[in-house]
């Protein structure tokens, strides 16, 4: 069944160019929380590489702006929790299927993904959505505890500090990669600025997903 709209619609008529894909709602969290997570990567260069603290300065406005934009990070997803398709589409990323298992290995072993059927987000796109879940979670919680150091002992303080420090390096190169991956797929950028996808592109990547929207089954 297609997913709800925002305005209970049951099901949205495919136009002839293609198929709505995400609400303005969800188009909102995505971009809201990618310019959040981009402002806590770009403040955190800014605090760890010499040149940069030495060109923009007044190091404590810096940290201020690291600390609230990361304390707000998870705010657009919460209230995005307000939409019905968010809610649906998160139920879709928690579930893998037999297909998903399939893309995984074709992807590991470099065998190519575009001929298994995927749904409306393919294996990659919901290992990368637990991903950086998990990791924004640990992010500010570490990042509480350095926050306000007065509350932990030291040790504790020196764990979070190497957690904190080593996690969002290794979430720098990983939102470098998903947007090195977007910007080679014009369909998928897309789908997140303008809403909608054509049906080739549809077809091609999310078979399953585009099967539903038609009424098909969804069977291989």
């Amino acid at each position: 069944m297609p997913p709800p709209s925002d305005r209970d619609v049951r099901t949205v008529p495919p136009r002839p160019a293609g198929f709505p894909r995400f609400t303005p709602a969800e188009r909102w969290v995505h971009q809201a929380t990618a310019l959040l997570a981009g402002v806590c990567i770009a403040t955190a260069a800014c605090l760890y590489i010499s040149p940069l603290a030495e060109l923009v300065g007044r190091r404590r406005l810096v940290v201020t702006v690291h600390e609230w934009s990361g304390i707000a990070l998870p705010l657009p997803v919460l209230l995005g929790l307000a939409s019905r398709a968010l809610r649906f589409d998160l139920g879709r990323l928690n579930r893998f299927g037999t297909h998903d298992r399939r893309w995984l290995r074709a992807a590991l072993r470099r065998q190519g993904t575009s001929m298994i059927p995927s749904g409306k987000f393919n294996a990659g796109q919901k290992v990368y959505a637990a991903w950086t879940a998990g990791a924004g979670l640990v992010m500010v919680g570490t990042g509480l505890l350095l926050w306000f150091p007065d509350l932990v002992s030291l040790s504790l303080r020196t764990g979070a500090t190497f957690v904190h420090d080593w996690l969002a390096l290794a979430i720098g190169v990983v939102v470098a990669g998903h947007i090195w991956r977007a910007a080679r797929d014009p369909g998928a950028l897309e789908g997140m600025w303008r809403g909608s996808v054509s049906r080739e592109w549809a077809d091609r990547e999310h078979r399953l997903w585009r099967r539903e929207m038609d009424g098909e089954p969804e069977s291989d």
